[in-house]
Order: C-alpha cells, then structure tokens, then sequence
C-alpha cells in the first residue's frame, strides 16, 4: 500500500484521542486515522436514526392512504407497461 503524507488542522481533543487510542492499541497513530476513516466511510452511506425513521414515516402515510383506484385499473396499466417495454417502448417503427 502506498503512503501519502498530508496535513490536517485538528483540535486538541481529537489529537488526544488519536494519540491515546494509538497507546492503548499499541499502533501508529496514522493507522488510527486510517482505521476511523475506514470505519466512517463504511457508515456514511447507511441511513442516520432520524433519516430512517423519517422514511418509515413516509412509508406509514403512504399505506394508510386511501385506494385512490381500483387494483383491476393498476393491473391493467401495469399489463399494458410490460407490453410496451417488450415491443421497444416509445422506440416502436409506426
């Protein structure tokens, strides 16, 4: 693995927790930048608490909401959608 040396601006208490997590791992402090960066970057992507609940909030309303059509209308578009995908869509030679 290549190294890439940079530099960061950080507060005093996060520089203390790096250098006191390095000592009790018994690691370089780079590795544990290396590792919390790793780590946050394997979250970032996942929904927060709020975010999820949020979107289950949505997805209540949604259900709860009245039949705005009967389900033979749905079936109906969707049987008619599926014909078009496989002829080609808008693409067809009419």
């Amino acid at each position: 693995m290549s190294m890439v040396k940079v530099t960061f601006t950080l507060d005093d208490g996060t520089v203390a927790e790096i250098r006191r997590t390095a000592a009790r791992l018994g690691t370089a402090q780079s590795q544990v930048v290396r590792d919390a960066v790793a780590e946050y970057a394997a979250r970032a992507d996942r929904l927060s608490e709020r975010e999820r609940l949020r979107m289950l909030s949505v997805l209540e309303t949604l259900r709860d909401a009245p039949v705005s059509r009967p389900a033979g209308d749905v079936d109906a578009e969707l049987r008619a959608v599926r014909s078009a995908r496989r002829r080609g869509g808008r693409r067809s030679s009419g």
